[in-house]
């Protein structure tokens, strides 16, 4: 099957798993596992931490060994950890489940953006991207609406139904995915695991020193680590929010998650009729745009009284968040060279799990002081300086494609 269909296919049915299963997930811990909230939030920072630990070795090994490989193993995992959540509704099989979930995540994150810029080239991969990511904003609200339906039957029922989507989709990537445009550097079969660490450690150091080389990617990293502090309070602490201004019930969640998923699918279009052919400088500056109007947007939902205007505040803030990501995944695709693209992809969620891990915290201390409104003003107030940065990397940036 060609790269293109299939990356949209891939982006579709794994978009569609994740909110099928994560729609109601918390919920499921909260009311059918009986967690407390520092339970809800040991899982969470589990999971960041699994992500944060995973991200380099699994992107090196991507590298090294097989983006195919990689992905494949990735989803299949996926399912696995998700399967346990929906099965067993107990505090410690939902560790161990974020836990595979996690490590399957960092397989596929990074290494199937780097697939796909090897197999079209780092020139046609950016639209590819934002394509798969109006793909995957649709289907994003078509797994709103399955959890919704199939939670009628049980609240783990849309869990497990998206851990057998996952399943299938890497079952299915055994037989439809091709590898063409990637030959490894390295093949360590029967190697010594001493030797496949040290060559590892070797390659990941390759990978930051490019980063380092390059004034702009170092930029965009450090705007990466700001965003990433402020995102783990936002992520948590937004619906809180709007129940204490009267939210009339759970189900308008989902409403105010599809109404952001529509809105991105719109955005994303527009930026991706703009972006097309665009030099990689205007690309950054569009992102910092993105970012600074993320930024304005989160002090409004601070300030608003009333729930219609923080609903619609919080819109907004979804669609600006899910226009960024494809941006600026095709941005990196156009700035890393192969040889090292799937691990410099894993070293900025590396960077960003990280941030939330360390950035959550101390939000959660601000919000049991001072209030949810604070913690608002707070993370606005941390991605500004991302913006900065953003800003300043696009001056530096070069517009010449690595190969």
């Amino acid at each position: 099957m060609h790269a293109r269909p299939l990356y949209l296919l891939i982006c579709g049915a794994a978009t569609f798993a994740g909110s099928t299963a994560f729609t109601l997930n918390l919920v499921y811990q909260a009311t059918v596992a009986g967690l407390s909230p520092l339970q809800m939030i040991l899982v969470g920072t589990v999971l960041e931490t699994v992500c944060f630990l995973a991200q380099i070795p699994t992107g090196v090994l991507a590298d090294l060994r097989s983006r195919r490989l990689s992905v494949i193993i990735g989803y299949l995992l996926f399912g696995a950890g998700i399967m346990i959540e929906g099965l067993v509704p107990a505090f410690a099989a939902i560790i161990v489940a974020n836990i595979v979930w996690g490590i399957g995540f960092t397989f596929v994150d990074g290494a199937q953006e780097a697939w796909l810029a090897d197999e079209v080239g780092p020139e046609a991969a950016g639209e590819v991207m934002l394509r798969g990511g109006q793909v995957a904003q649709a289907a994003s609200v078509a797994g709103i609406g399955a959890a919704v339906s199939l939670a009628a039957f049980g609240l783990n029922v849309p869990i497990v139904a998206a851990a057998c989507v996952w399943i299938a989709l890497g079952l299915l990537l055994i037989f439809v995915m091709k590898e063409d445009g990637f030959t490894p550097p390295v093949r360590q079969a029967g190697a010594a695991m001493r030797d496949a660490w040290r060559s590892m450690a070797g390659h990941t150091r390759t990978a930051a020193s490019s980063v380092r080389r390059d004034r702009a990617l170092l930029l965009v990293l450090g705007a990466t680590l700001c965003t990433a502090f402020a995102s783990e309070g936002l992520d948590r602490l937004t619906q809180p929010f709007l129940i204490e201004l009267g939210l009339p019930g759970p189900v308008w969640f989902g409403g105010i998650a599809v109404c952001g998923s529509l809105g991105a699918i719109a955005v994303t279009e527009v930026i991706r009729r703009r972006m097309r052919g665009a030099p990689p400088h205007r690309v950054l500056r569009a992102v910092a745009l993105l970012r600074a109007g993320y930024a304005v947007a989160t002090v409004v939902l601070a300030m608003t009284g009333a729930f219609w205007q923080a609903a619609g505040v919080a819109v907004v803030i979804t669609l600006l968040r899910a226009a960024t990501g494809p941006l600026m995944g095709g941005w990196l695709a156009v700035q890393t060279e192969s040889a090292t693209r799937a691990t410099v992809y894993s070293l900025f969620s590396q960077i960003d799990s990280g941030g939330q891990v360390v950035g959550g915290p101390p939000l959660g201390l601000i919000a049991e002081r001072f209030g949810i409104r604070a913690v608002l003003v707070s993370a606005a107030g941390v991605v500004v300086p991302a913006v900065a940065l953003l800003a300043a990397a696009s001056g530096r940036v070069r517009d010449e494609v690595p190969r």
